[in-house]
């Protein structure tokens, strides 16, 4: 079982999707078979920071892992983020390190906009949840290419459709009069009492308005009242500001999560 309460979720989450673990003397392999191009459901995750001169072994075992992947992601479970990552970048890897924050219980939000606060449930709304990530990547400074990310988001969401219906969890969104979904995000049980938050996003149009603060105490009451969660958790980008909106809701940091991931090659 991971250490790292960060990953302990991620690998909970990928799992209740579909997902499956391979476990090897010294690292894990997590796999996202109907969804190959996932980069964070299809990676390694190493049981200590790599050391020095580590990078050629452990690239070998990802491609012996993922023989036709174009990208590379490695966890680090441990709870600190430190690395000596200046190996690891001059390769060309982005060295992230999110705040993960915990919660017993939400603060209710200063303001909460007059919109449809709920689960998806219908066909319809699973193509709003859809056609909202679209947006979302369409207006960011670096997007994914368009063919390429409608064909994940469509397997990510019918991955959390799946595992909605099983009970695992939900997808909430807040809903326009009529039917776009202007901000949504999903909350899953990790087990052990814990819930971990996923892809928080709001229109880009739609921004400023308090609608992710709202669903993110939303989805906090529906997570206890179905799910019995004691710990809610979540994971912000230290230098964006949607931790410090977490922090007002009553979230507090617990650990630093440490990533490694280098992109496909290509525009």
């Amino acid at each position: 079982m991971p250490r790292s309460l960060a990953f302990f979720t991620d690998v909970a989450l990928r799992v209740a999707e579909g997902g499956v673990t391979e476990r090897h003397a010294d690292h894990t392999v997590i796999r996202s078979p109907e969804n190959p191009t996932f980069w964070w459901g299809n990676f390694l995750l190493m049981p200590a920071a790599p050391q020095a001169g580590d990078l050629p072994r452990w690239e070998a075992l990802f491609r012996q892992a993922f023989p036709t992947a174009a990208h590379r992601a490695f966890g680090v479970d441990t709870p600190d983020g430190g690395l000596d990552s200046g190996e690891w970048q001059a390769a060309g890897y982005e060295v992230q390190r999110d705040t993960v924050l915990t919660a017993a219980r939400t603060v209710p939000p200063r303001r909460t906009p007059p919109l449809d606060l709920r689960p998806l449930h219908s066909d319809a709304d699973w193509e709003a949840a859809a056609h909202l990530r679209l947006a979302v990547n369409a207006a960011d400074p670096h997007p994914h290419g368009e063919a390429a990310y409608r064909e994940f988001v469509t397997r990510k969401l019918a991955a959390a459709r799946a595992a909605q219906e099983r009970g695992r969890g939900a997808v909430l969104a807040a809903f326009d009069p009529h039917g776009a979904a202007l901000s949504a995000l999903g909350i899953f049980d990790a087990g052990d009492g814990v819930a971990r938050y996923q892809t928080v996003e709001t229109h880009p149009q739609h921004r400023s308005r308090g609608l992710a603060g709202a669903l993110v105490h939303a989805a906090a009451q529906w997570a206890h009242a179905r799910l019995g969660t004691r710990t809610l958790v979540i994971v912000a980008d230290p230098d964006y500001h949607a931790q410090a909106l977490y922090e007002r809701l009553g979230f507090r940091p617990a650990e630093t999560q440490l990533s490694l991931q280098r992109r496909p090659p290509g525009p």
